[in-house]
């Protein structure tokens, strides 16, 4: 099914329709509202936002963290709003977010994608740049006790697919996503019972009902590494496993030593 391609003007982002649904003037009516929680409620500040390529092909790699993935639209947003030359970043997001209907029809037209190594190499592969939480549903719903504290990221699924597609990885750091919904503990007999991946209890959720799920005011900031350039490896690197290993762990040392760096910037978790 071929693409749609929808030409950019001025300073706006280049953007294109595709076969996943992505549906460009729906995200562009609602980019005001994402913007403002950008600039208003989360008022985020950022590093490093050249780091993210202007054009072709490139994997962005974050902490996760977040009943809600307000990390990936913020990641998104602050390429939208920050970057001299803006473009869509296409998260990718796991499976039981699309299971939930209002949500699945938002993600699906701003551009996000099913979480699977296919859908990410065949968006790498049309040059464009998309976006994984390599610590997955365990990133997502980590103990608040247990904040910034970046998860095993996979099994480096996320490495070998930069590796068969060339393309270079940017780490990315994220603060605030661990406190919009500070997770006290999971219920994971419910989770089974559901068939979710996770059925975590905050201080709000299920309390408060549905304004519970309302992320609170955190302070946020976002780091973008300098792009981890692995063409020089080969495509048959993503079958050594002490190659996908060692760049993994590159990806979770740089994460990690970025929040750490990030955190005492701020005074409060809201200021």
């Amino acid at each position: 099914m071929g693409a749609l391609q929808v030409l950019s003007t001025g300073d706006e982002p280049a953007t294109r329709g595709d076969d996943f649904g992505f549906d460009p003037q729906f995200t562009e009516r609602i980019k005001g509202i994402a913007l403002w929680m950008y600039r208003n409620y989360f008022r985020v500040e950022v590093d490093g936002i050249r780091n993210v390529p202007a054009s072709g092909r490139a994997l962005l790699a974050a902490n996760h963290a977040g009943v809600v993935p307000y990390d990936g639209a913020m990641i998104r947003t602050s390429i939208i709003a920050e970057h001299p030359r803006p473009r869509h970043a296409r998260m990718l997001v796991v499976d039981w977010a699309f299971a939930l209907p209002y949500l699945s029809m938002l993600l699906t037209k701003t551009g996000n994608v099913l979480a699977h190594p296919d859908n990410a190499a065949t968006l790498l592969e049309r040059d464009e740049l998309v976006g994984v939480f390599p610590e997955g549903v365990k990133g997502a719903a980590k103990r608040y006790s247990n904040r910034y504290h970046v998860q095993r990221l996979g099994r480096g699924g996320f490495v070998q697919v930069a590796l068969r597609t060339g393309a270079p990885i940017v780490p990315v750091a994220v603060v605030g996503s661990e406190e919009v919904h500070p997770v006290m503990f999971e219920v994971r007999p419910l989770a089974r019972l559901f068939g979710w991946p996770t059925a975590p209890i905050t201080p709000t959720f299920p309390l408060l009902g549905l304004a519970g799920l309302l992320p609170l005011p955190s302070k946020w900031f976002i780091a973008f590494g300098k792009p981890i350039n692995v063409s020089h490896f080969g495509a048959d690197a993503a079958n050594n496993s002490r190659i996908v290993l060692e760049l993994t762990e590159h990806v979770r040392e740089w994460i990690q030593g970025t929040l750490h760096r990030l955190l005492p910037r701020r005074r409060t978790i809201f200021f």
